[in-house]
């Protein structure tokens, strides 16, 4: 709840902290809200401890209060007056909270700072309310991590998952194994090249990129966590994943070895701990006795995804462990796995959190769970009476592009824009209340293998964070789009230290059909729909000065739209640019013999909107067709010249995405009888390469024709050379044009 008042409260170095009562967490949270206050506004605020309330002014009093209202633990009220601020909480922990509300009402800099009169009663929805930083595949000094962790806590995110090891690097001194350090945290320095494309460390070679933290250090960022009300949970992966420790520690893998750290890509993940092996599982043991005191917190997270069993099917002793255990396959050998590490962590008051995958084969009723491949997996651990934590990809993989691929730093992949996080409920509704009452929260995850550097970090992050952190903190009655946008505008105000992306101010172009035969309506629009768009239509970059945006345009013939983000003279974020192709098939029907995937392209008039997909396959604006061919026909309305027909097709093997092996072209003028016209072999691809388009052209000479149909066939199965050899591969088409 929060309502405006009358006037404001003037904030200056002649306004005092004061705490009351004997708290001396809440000096601390005090001297906390001076330092931030400081270096948000650049006004010192000197720190006062009372016994008892008094009248005050010009104060912003900090104190303890009975729970009369259901604030429970985390709960706060703030009071802010012309004449004091007061914020009081139950516990200390909801008065830290409160103080980020202040923060974020305390926009600008100088000698004194307006805060608005209101009163806040506020409390969470969820009691996990997460973000993880994957430090494996770049690793992150003590400074950046404790930065994150003030993000972290500016937003009241409360749980922060460290994931301290991966195959690329192990993070954390283990001082029972030191070679965990000194081999398992350093690769080969391949960073010059893209992720995807880095040869093993060859022999002679030194490895020099990496680092770890020490036990001393672990323990300074756990007290600095706790400090901001912020509780760790640290990943040690296992079994798979874990190539970074078997480089160290050989005998604990299948084979012997030997292994290299990878300094890139690995799949599929198939260097694996032996579960056959009885001395593996007390290596993992010690490993985590050394963790656990290092970590006070209630979970351990396990990792327990992707692990590729071909080692296992191989290893004699692994399948001795699934005769004498009477498992039935490999799969369930994983369950033993998992159940094994559990009753240890348990043992030791500790609860076991893994990925979705650790569902496979069963786990105990205390194991936790976090469903990072969709909903679906959260939904079965709620069902089955695990708590879970909601982790999609699809709304919660920040290493995601959040804005047009050409515009943004070089992510993974996917897009997932800031409305598309603000958009995500965590509890799904085929849920009973019972049911959703496991669901713990939800997270965001920061994977980095495309986020080398700290800042990128936090371009990344923010202000996605912002979106999820209302999704987990505010009722769902509450949320509202509309009402969020003024107050993530007035938030990035407070993000001037860090580097935040602009994304959500980019211009979107889209088109739809006139009414006048063979004109485009042209829409812009940004996602945050606040500031003026400018556009060209001459090939120029838009300034203050030119045609602003009202409603939409028609163009009629084909041209470039340029279109940006303004506030008065000031650009916000880049230029958008978007050739619009104008031709005879433009929003002419489309009839496909088989369904379109997962990737739409925009439905139904995808192919014929004029606007053809970019490099990035996931960009919406391609058609994406699994395993099947593509067999599209466009229905010009009346026999007509057909002098070129073309079409555009996406090859990304790393997404699976190949060209189609043939590209046929045919004409009709009755819809029944079709003359084939243009056919075009393409070779299939034999090695991963860039991402690629391919125009397929046929010019043609006193041709003539009502349908035109273009057939693609999909080469079907991944080849044997590829990573998902056997697995079903993807043909794209974008902007059938016809001339």
């Amino acid at each position: 709840m929060a309502e405006r008042g009358k006037g404001s409260f003037l904030l200056t170095s002649a306004t005092r902290i004061v705490v009351v009562g004997q708290s001396a967490r809440l000096g601390e949270i005090a001297g906390y809200a001076s330092e931030r206050i400081k270096e948000q506004t650049g006004i010192s605020l000197a720190v006062k401890g009372v016994a008892e309330p008094a009248g005050r002014r010009n104060a912003i009093v900090l104190q303890l209060c009975r729970d009369d209202g259901g604030l429970g633990p985390e709960g706060y009220r703030v009071v802010v007056s012309p004449k004091l601020v007061l914020i009081e909480a139950p516990a200390e922990t909801g008065v830290f909270y409160g103080i980020q509300s202040l923060r974020q009402l305390c926009v600008g800099r100088g000698r004194s700072v307006k805060i608005p009169a209101v009163v806040i009663e506020d409390r969470p929805r969820f009691r996990w309310r997460g973000a993880h930083l994957d430090v494996s595949r770049h690793f992150f000094t003590i400074e950046f991590v404790k930065e994150y962790i003030d993000i972290l806590a500016l937003h009241k995110i409360n749980m922060f998952h460290w994931h301290l090891t991966d195959d690329q690097g192990w993070r954390i001194e283990i001082k029972r194994y030191p070679k965990l350090t000194e081999v398992g945290a350093w690769r080969v320095d391949r960073e010059d090249r893209g992720w995807t494309n880095r040869p093993p460390q060859m022999p002679g070679e030194r490895a020099t990129y990496g680092g770890y933290y020490t036990q001393s250090e672990i323990k300074e960022v756990v007290e600095y966590a706790k400090s901001r009300c912020v509780a760790i949970v640290p990943e040690i992966e296992m079994p798979a994943h874990t190539t970074a420790v078997l480089a160290a520690y050989p005998q604990y893998s299948c084979t012997g070895g030997p292994f290299t750290v990878p300094p890139g890509d690995v799949w599929p993940i198939s260097d694996i701990y032996c579960a056959g092996n009885d001395s593996t599982f007390t290596f993992i043991e010690n490993i985590l006795d050394e963790v656990m005191q290092m970590f006070p917190g209630e979970f351990i997270h396990i990792g327990g995804d992707e692990a590729d069993k071909t080692e296992w099917r191989k290893c004699r002793r692994c399948q001795a462990r699934i005769r004498d255990e009477g498992l039935k396959d490999e799969g369930e050998l994983q369950s033993y796995f998992v159940k094994r590490i559990e009753a240890f962590l348990r043992a030791h008051g500790k609860r076991l959190l893994g990925w979705d995958e650790i569902l496979e084969g069963g786990i105990p009723a205390e194991a936790a769970v976090m469903s990072w491949r969709g909903m679906e997996g959260g939904i079965a651990a709620a069902r089955q009476g695990h708590d879970v934590v909601m982790t999609p990809g699809s709304h919660c993989y920040f290493d995601h592009y959040q804005g047009p691929r050409a515009s943004e730093p070089l992510a993974i992949g996917g897009y997932t824009p800031l409305g598309k996080v603000y958009s995500f409920e965590p509890v799904p509704d085929s849920l009973t209340v019972e049911e959703a009452k496991h669901v713990l929260g939800a997270q965001a995850n920061l994977w980095t293998e495309y986020i080398p550097t700290p800042e990128h970090a936090e371009y990344m992050l923010l202000p996605r964070l912002a979106a999820l952190a209302e999704v987990v903190w505010s009722p769902v009655s509450l949320r509202d789009w509309r009402d969020f946008v003024p107050r993530m505008e007035h938030l990035m105000k407070t993000y001037d230290r860090h580097n935040y992306a602009m994304s959500a101010y980019l211009v979107s172009i889209t088109t739809a059909a006139d009414s006048v035969a063979g004109r485009a309506s042209v829409s812009l629009a940004t996602e945050m729909g606040t500031p003026v768009i400018r556009y060209t239509l001459d090939g120029t970059d838009p300034t203050h000065g030119s045609r602003r945006y009202e409603k939409p345009f028609v163009m009629d013939t084909s041209g470039i739209i340029k279109a940006a983000a303004f506030v008065g003279r000031r650009s916000l974020g880049h230029v958008t640019e978007q050739p619009l192709i104008i031709h005879n098939a433009f929003y002419k029907p489309v009839v496909l013999a088989h369904p379109y995937g997962r990737y739409t392209g925009g439905g139904k008039n995808a192919l014929t909107d004029g606007i053809r997909g970019g490099k990035s396959h996931d960009d919406g604006k391609w058609q994406g067709f699994e395993f099947d061919d593509v067999d599209a026909v466009i229905d010009l309305g009346a026999v007509q010249n057909v002098s070129r027909i073309s079409a555009g097709f996406l090859q990304d093997t790393y997404f699976w995405i190949f060209l189609p092996k043939t590209i046929e072209y045919s004409i009709s003028e009755d819809g029944v009888n079709y003359t084939a016209v243009g056919k075009y072999e393409v070779p299939i691809a034999t090695e991963h390469g860039g991402t690629s388009i391919s125009e397929i052209k046929l010019e043609l000479k006193g041709a003539h024709a009502r349908y035109v149909r273009v057939s693609a066939n999909n080469v079907g199965l991944c080849p044997e050379w590829h990573d998902g050899k056997g697995q079903k591969a993807w043909v794209f088409i974008d902007e059938i044009t016809i001339e």
